[in-house]
């Protein structure tokens, strides 16, 4: 058969007889034949890489996002090239540059500090999709849960339980995150009539040392409470840890919330109360958006919702 033909039983773009169809394939295997990929990418103009920038390499969170993202490319003629922001807007751009001189077709951006100026411009050279992250002025672009609302509602759920007194060790400064989730536990105070104090309100980091050092600080206040809402399990888990040294039950003198829901949440002593955010789920969906993007087809934004998970960490002020 003609080069062409093969081209086009190799590509599944054309249609083409059975019987050559067959002929080609069956050579392909007995040559064990491989295709060039970077000749088919100056052909095409397609390297058939999708970059993902991720943060923290190992977190878990983060990480069952790259899952559903492994997921979603899974099967099709696309495959990812991860890189990590470390949360570090300069690293975040020198990653994205590096992997654009790689001539990737798409780009997946997994939270980070990237301003919304310079994204703006990346949007407007390659298909963009920014997960785990609100940006008004990218709405089209962005995958995101409600991360103040799911807050408020883990908040609601201790002042439902009788805590009235509820201390937050919120994340890392300036995250956009934490300021929601920060806005969201204010918020639920003030709805049930309760102004936040502000000693009750230790920043952490979004890491499992600063929930155990976040203990200390809020014993050293001598302020009583009742309840510790912690922005992410991470801290939730160092704040276990923190309140176990001082000899503080967890929930018998002591209600903990957390908030992400990773897979150990369910294994921890007790098992941690918190807010679950689809993580996999985000992954898949932005798998789904880049491809969209890249067939031409229509983009529709998924809007996915934070749940929480009610286990024995917290339980009703006596």
């Amino acid at each position: 058969v003609s080069i062409s033909t093969v081209s086009r039983v190799l590509s599944g773009n054309v249609k083409v007889s059975e019987s050559k169809q067959e002929a080609v394939l069956k050579a392909v295997k007995e040559l064990d034949y491989q295709p060039n990929m970077f000749a088919r990418g100056l052909v095409s103009g397609q390297s058939m890489a999708i970059g993902v920038l991720t943060q923290n390499f190992g977190s878990p969170f983060y990480d069952a996002i790259l899952q559903g993202v492994v997921q979603g490319l899974y099967g099709t003629d696309y495959f990812p090239i991860f890189a990590d922001g470390q949360w570090n807007p300069e690293i975040e751009l020198d990653a994205i540059t590096a992997m654009m001189y790689r001539q990737i077709d798409g780009l997946i951006i997994i939270g980070g500090f990237v301003s919304t100026d310079d994204l703006f411009q990346i949007s407007k050279r390659i298909p963009l999709v920014v997960v785990a992250r609100h940006i008004p002025d990218l709405e089209d672009h962005c995958i995101y849960i409600d991360n103040s609302l799911a807050a408020f509602k883990a908040t609601k759920y201790l002042l439902e339980l009788g805590h009235q007194r509820i201390a937050h060790i919120s994340g890392r400064a300036g995250h956009p995150d934490a300021y929601a989730r920060l806005t969201g536990y204010t918020m639920a105070l003030k709805d049930t009539g309760i102004e936040p104090i502000e000693d009750l309100i230790v920043e952490g980091n979004f890491r499992r040392q600063s929930g155990v050092l976040a203990v200390e600080t809020l014993l050293s206040k001598g302020i009583s409470f009742s309840a510790i809402f912690a922005a992410n399990d991470q801290m939730a888990y160092g704040t276990r840890l923190g309140l176990y040294r001082r000899g503080i039950r967890v929930p018998d003198d002591l209600s903990l919330v957390g908030f992400d829901d990773e897979p150990a949440a369910s294994f921890m002593i007790p098992p941690l109360t918190t807010v679950r955010q689809p993580a996999v789920e985000l992954g898949l969906e932005a798998a789904k958006v880049i491809l969209a993007h890249l067939r031409g087809e229509d983009i529709s934004i998924p809007r996915l919702e934070a749940e929480l998970i009610v286990r024995e960490s917290a339980a009703f002020n006596r």
